[in-house]
C-alpha cells in the first residue's frame, strides 16, 4: 500500500495493532559491484519490498520462497550509474508494484514510469508493506532525484529502526556529487551538487542517533572514495566517524568532497541512460554457449575477444587482437570501460563455470551481447593450425628500463593510472593516459617502442593488450609498475 503526503497523518493514526510478528530483513551484497540491495518483509502478512535490486533476481526470489514471503513492492533510491537496475525484471517476474522517484526536476524523471504503472514518490510519502512503514526522504546531492527510506516496524511501536541510504551516506563516506558532470556529461554541476549534498547531510544529522544506516555500497565501489567494509552503521556513529557527515563547514565540505575522487568507469554514462529510459527485461539471465574456435578465423572484426586468463599467461601467448581482462572482481568494470556496447563478445574462459560467471557480471552492467565462449588452449591451437602466429607481450623490469635510459635509447613510458595517482608521483617523462581513455587517446603516442605501467602491473597488462589491438607492435609491460620503480 502507498500513502501520499496528503493522507500520511490520517494513516499514521490508523495503523495495525495487535499483530507482533517480526520484521524480516536481508541484505544482498554483490562483490564485483560492491553493491547492496535489501529485502524487507512483514512476516504477519507475507508481503515484502525489495530496494535497489540487481538484474539477477534469482536470489530475491529464492529468499522470498524460503521465508514464505511475496515480493509485492519494488523500489530504488535513484537512477543508478554503476549497474543495470533489476526493478523492471523483478516486477515482471512477481507482479509487484513499482515505486520510483518523482523528485529532481524534469530532466531526472524515469522515462518508463508511466508505461510500467509505477507510483511516483515525493518527499514525505509513505509506503506500507504489511505492517512495515517506509517514509520517503528526498536526499539529493549524489543525484538530483535521490531518495532514502526510513523503515519502521509499526507493531513494535518504538519508532523507526533504520534508514536505507542508497548512495547518499555510506559507512565512512558520502556519495560523490561529481558523477553527473564526470560520467553523465552534465557540465558545471559538481559544485552545486556538492552544496546540495551538504544540506541533505545537515538533515541526516537530525535523525535519531540509534537509527541504523543501511547503505547501497561498500568498499570497492566507485560511487565514493573511502567507503568502509563494514556493512551497517548508525546515524550516531557516522556523525562521529564519517568525515562527510561530521563536517559542518559548507566551504570545507565542498572542497573535500570534490578533491581526489577517482575517475568514474566510462560505462557509467551508459548505465545512467539505460536506467533512466528503462532496462530491457531479460526474463532470466542467459547462459553462454560453447562456440567452435573456427569462428576466430572468419575475420569478423566486430567480434571482440576477451581473454579471461591471468595476465602472465596472456603475455606468454594469445590470439592477436584479443584483450587481456582477467576474471577478477574488476572484470566487468574494465570490459564496460573499454569494449563498445554495440559489439558481440566472445570470452576465452578455462571452464564453463567461469564463462557463465563472467557473462553474469557483464549482464549486470547491460553488456548483453556475449555470443559465447571458447577454451583458450583450443582457441590458440585452432589459430596456429590455420597457419597464423600467436602474439605475446614482453615484460620489462625497472632495472632494464633504467639501462635503456642510460644508453640513450629510452622507450616512451605510458602511465595508465588515475589522475590522483599521477599527481602523487610518476616516472619522469612518462605520458599519462588513464586506462579507460586509452582507446580514444592512443593516437597521440609517438612511434617506436612503448612501455606501459600502472601502480603494480595489473592495469598495465590490460593496457598493453589494448595497444596491441590498436596495431602497436612494439609494446612491453613494466613489471611491478610504479611501486617497483619507487622501490628500485
Amino acid at each position: 500500500m502507498f500513502v501520499s503526503r496528503a493522507a500520511r497523518l490520517k494513516t499514521a493514526k490508523t495503523g495495525i495493532f495487535g499483530i507482533f510478528a517480526s520484521m524480516f530483513f536481508r541484505q544482498f551484497f554483490d562483490q564485483p559491484l560492491a553493491q547492496a540491495s535489501y529485502m524487507i518483509g512483514c512476516q504477519a502478512t507475507g508481503e515484502a519490498i525489495v530496494v535497489d535490486p540487481l538484474r539477477d533476481i534469482a536470489p530475491y526470489l529464492r529468499v522470498a520462497a524460503d521465508e514464505r514471503l511475496r515480493v509485492t513492492h519494488v523500489t530504488e533510491t535513484h537512477i543508478h550509474a554503476d549497474f543495470v537496475s533489476g526493478a523492471r525484471e523483478l516486477v515482471a517476474a512477481t507482479g509487484a508494484h513499482l515505486f520510483l522517484s518523482a523528485e529532481g526536476g524534469a530532466e531526472w524523471q524515469y522515462g518508463y514510469a508511466r508505461a510500467d504503472h509505477a507510483t511516483l514518490l515525493h518527499h514525505g510519502d509513505v509506503i506500507h508493506v504489511g505492517n512495515i512503514r517506509c517514509d520517503v526522504l528526498h536526499t539529493p546531492g549524489h543525484t538530483p532525484e535521490h531518495l532514502s527510506f526510513v523503515v519502521t516496524d509499526t507493531p513494535r511501536a518504538v519508532g523507526p529502526m533504520g534508514i536505507l541510504t542508497g548512495d547518499f551516506v555510506f559507512v565512512g563516506d558520502v556519495g560523490r556529487p561529481d558523477l553527473l558532470e564526470k560520467a553523465a556529461g552534465v557540465a558545471n554541476t559538481m559544485d552545486a551538487a556538492a552544496r546540495t549534498l551538504f544540506h541533505s547531510l545537515a538533515r541526516f544529522r537530525e535523525l535519531p542517533d540509534y537509527l541504523q544506516v543501511w547503505p547501497g555500497h561498500g568498499a570497492g565501489s566507485a560511487c565514493g572514495k573511502a567507503l568502509g567494509a563494514v556493512p551497517f552503521s548508525t546515524v550516531g556513529y557516522e556523525q562521529r566517524a564519517n568525515w562527510g557527515v561530521s563536517e559542518t563547514s559548507e566551504s570545507a565540505f565542498v572542497a573535500a568532497v570534490l578533491d581526489g575522487q577517482p575517475e568514474p568507469p566510462r560505462y557509467f554514462a551508459t548505465m545512467k541512460r539505460i536506467n533512466r529510459d528503462g532496462p530491457a527485461v531479460l526474463h532470466g539471465l542467459p547462459q553462454p554457449p560453447r562456440l567452435s574456435p573456427s569462428i576466430l578465423i572468419d575475420g569478423d572484426r566486430e567480434r571482440w575477444i576477451i581473454d579471461l586468463r591471468p595476465a602472465e599467461q596472456f603475455a606468454e601467448a594469445h590470439v592477436p587482437r584479443s584483450l587481456s581482462i582477467p576474471y577478477t572482481k574488476t572484470f566487468s568494470t574494465w570490459v564496460g570501460s573499454l569494449v563498445p556496447y554495440s559489439v558481440d563478445i566472445v570470452l576465452l574462459a578455462s571452464t564453463a563455470e567461469m564463462a557463465s560467471a563472467a557473462t553474469h557480471d557483464l549482464c549486470m552492467i547491460g553488456m548483453d551481447r556475449v555470443a559465447g565462449w571458447i577454451e583458450p588452449a583450443e582457441a590458440m591451437r585452432t589459430w596456429t593450425e590455420a597457419g597464423r602466429a600467436l602474439s605475446s607481450i614482453p615484460q620489462l623490469t625497472v632495472s632494464a628500463l633504467a639501462e635503456c635510459s642510460a644508453a640513450g635509447d629510452a622507450p616512451t613510458v605510458i602511465d595508465v593510472r588515475g589522475e590522483s595517482e599521477w599527481r602523487q608521483g610518476h616516472i619522469p617523462n612518462a605520458v599519462h593516459i588513464p586506462l579507460g581513455d586509452l582507446f580514444e587517446r592512443a593516437g597521440i603516442l609517438p612511434a617506436g617502442e612503448l612501455v606501459v605501467q600502472c601502480q603494480s602491473g595489473t592495469r598495465s597488462a590490460i593496457a598493453a593488450s589494448v595497444l596491441k589491438r590498436l596495431g602497436r607492435t612494439k609494446v612491453k609491460n613494466l613489471v611491478g609498475g610504479y611501486s617497483a620503480f619507487t622501490q628500485a
